[in-house]
């Protein structure tokens, strides 16, 4: 479908309230983002939120919105954001792609839902979708106020950025690539200004590209969920700060705050989300979505489990994840 006339790639449901919102994160960008509210909602409570971040390369309009949406309709406050240097948020050179800085986005989105007189700050969650999943686990990491974390159709692009696809890189491949990058940082240095990696082309042409490109496409290129501002392509140095980073290193960390992992029956991506929850500690569930594809799984509604995201959130962010001195005492 066309963009709707709010600028959304789906329509807000009539008892949802959205409101752009802006906040700095702690490098000083200025994040923007959309606060999806339940109408009617009692501000003299405390309520559980949820940060919710786009697949790499999208924007809040885009399946943050969905989720957010979504979310609100049943009880949750949400905050959907575009991650810094891109969509509407500040930084510059524009399309920078920083595994540290866009993981600080989701506590940069804590901080923010902390600052409402009606978010329990003890009951705050996030979600993050495809390049997002990874992200959110990395804030989630070191981050303790992130109560429960969620990812679907997550991505590790530290990972994929190191490792190659589905692990395949060689170490002299990897080494080529540093040179490669290199000579590009003195392209950048002469021209003024840093060069991007492919955007999205203009016209949807699946029969010319391997089957995960299309699937990009099929979804970034058509109606479906175009946006102007979601172009698909990051400056080519940036892949330097994944490669160093490395993949997710620290999961046992979130213990004992639950994670859930989204993925499709037929998710190109599956591989990631499978590898986190081997590696993870629990409390964690995997669901695996009958059908689905890694795209589906930004906006198709009748496939995204929101049920369980429902059930996961109103139990992770009360009082499953406490200690068990802390239970004891709220029990008491």
């Amino acid at each position: 479908m066309a963009l709707h006339e709010d600028g959304l790639t789906f329509s807000t449901a009539p008892e949802v309230t959205r409101t752009s919102v802006r906040y700095q994160n702690r490098y000083g960008i200025e994040i923007a983002a959309d606060l999806y509210l339940p109408k009617g909602l009692d501000e003299s409570a405390k309520h559980s939120a949820i940060v919710i971040g786009p697949p790499y390369g999208g924007v809040k309009e885009q399946g943050p919105g969905v989720y957010g949406n979504e979310l609100a309709r049943r009880g949750f406050i949400a905050v959907a954001f575009d991650p810094s240097y891109n969509g509407e948020s500040g930084g510059e050179p524009r399309h920078v792609s920083s595994p540290d800085i866009f993981a600080e986005d989701f506590s940069a989105g804590v901080d923010y839902l902390g600052t409402l007189p009606y978010v329990d700050r003890e009951r705050i969650g996030a979600i993050g979708i495809c390049g997002s999943g990874g992200f959110a686990l990395s804030a989630a990491q070191v981050d303790p106020r992130i109560k429960a974390v969620a990812t679907s159709a997550m991505y590790d692009i530290s990972r994929v950025s190191r490792n190659g696809w589905l692990d395949s890189q060689s170490d002299e491949e990897r080494r080529t690539g540093f040179e490669v990058i290199a000579a590009q940082r003195w392209a950048d240095v002469d021209a003024s200004e840093p060069a991007l990696t492919p955007v999205f082309p203009d016209e949807f042409k699946p029969e010319s590209l391997d089957p995960v490109t299309a699937e990009f496409h099929e979804y970034y290129v058509t109606d479906r969920g175009r946006h102007p501002r979601s172009i698909g392509g990051f400056t080519v140095t940036s892949s330097l700060s994944h490669i160093n980073m490395g993949a997710l290193a620290h999961l046992k960390d979130i213990t004992p705050r639950p994670i859930l992992l989204i993925t499709g029956e037929h998710a190109h991506s599956r591989y990631f989300s499978d590898t986190v929850y081997e590696q993870a500690a629990e409390p964690k569930e995997l669901i695996v979505v009958p059908g689905a594809r890694h795209i589906d799984l930004y906006d198709r509604t009748d496939l995204i489990p929101f049920d369980r995201l429902e059930d996961f959130f109103t139990k992770g962010l009360n009082s499953g994840n406490r200690p068990n001195g802390e239970l004891a005492r709220a029990r008491g």
